[in-house]
């Protein structure tokens, strides 16, 4: 599957190309833009799905019974807390420098496009806070190593 992920992305980047040659300002270069544009980003997709998307595994692999989580609340770490106020703050400087340099046209946009990295950004803050019991120390983990148990 991921093969054929790889030659369908490459293929819509090719399309989204060509059309790109054919952009002007008529009806016809009109949707070529959409066809550049539509193209472009299936075919991104695709590449990056066939490139980096998980092997599947075979289901005969016998899976062992997860404990039950709901019995003792978890534990909240201070890293919650540090990305969430990070994330806000990082967004808060982008959405003023967009208000000084671009104007609250551009501050409004900015607050669309950001409004998801805000949400989950307060989200991890007020979990942090709501939890029972918190740990007041950073975890900080390198990339890819998980723990084994």
């Amino acid at each position: 599957m991921r093969w054929v992920s790889l030659g369908a992305g490459i293929a819509l980047i090719v399309v989204a190309f060509a059309a790109a040659t054919q952009v002007a300002d008529t009806r016809q270069g009109l949707i070529a833009e959409v066809i550049t544009l539509l193209a472009g980003l299936a075919g991104i997709s695709l590449l990056l799905y066939g490139l980096i998307g998980r092997i599947s595994r075979s289901t005969s692999r016998v899976e062992r019974p997860r404990p039950a989580q709901g019995q003792q609340p978890a534990v909240r770490p201070a890293t919650d807390l540090l990305t969430g106020a990070g994330g806000i703050v990082i967004a808060l400087a982008l959405l003023s420098g967009l208000a000084i340099t671009g104007g609250l046209e551009w501050a409004g946009f900015g607050l669309l496009i950001l409004l998801p990295m805000i949400a989950g950004s307060t989200y991890l803050c007020v979990r942090f806070a709501r939890a029972p019991a918190r740990d007041w120390k950073i975890e900080l983990k390198r990339p890819g190593r998980q723990k084994q148990s």
